[in-house]
């Protein structure tokens, strides 16, 4: 094993609520839901709450809004607002 391999840091994965794939979380659009139950789009990717990972692919979308996808992710109703915005930052 070479030096640099030591050292490399892990990209961690995350499963997209869109196409079920795992693929490294910074490729990934993160919406979260806040402890006090909002449910927005964390640019960061470090707001506090639970976190739901989706493709910046429209197919995948697609796949999201026809399944209710945040939904089922959230255990709530997603406003769809934060679809829209969804749509507006894959698009």
């Amino acid at each position: 094993m070479r030096m640099t391999e030591l050292h490399e840091k892990k990209q961690p994965l995350r499963r997209c609520v869109g196409c079920n794939e795992m693929k490294p979380k910074r490729e990934l659009i993160r919406v979260v839901r806040s402890p006090e139950g909002v449910v927005a789009l964390d640019r960061t990717g470090k707001a506090n709450g639970r976190g739901a990972y989706l493709c910046p692919n429209p197919e995948c979308f697609k796949k999201l809004r026809k399944k209710k996808g945040l939904n089922r992710a959230f255990q709530c109703a997603v406003p769809d607002e934060v679809y829209q915005a969804l749509e507006g930052e894959i698009s």
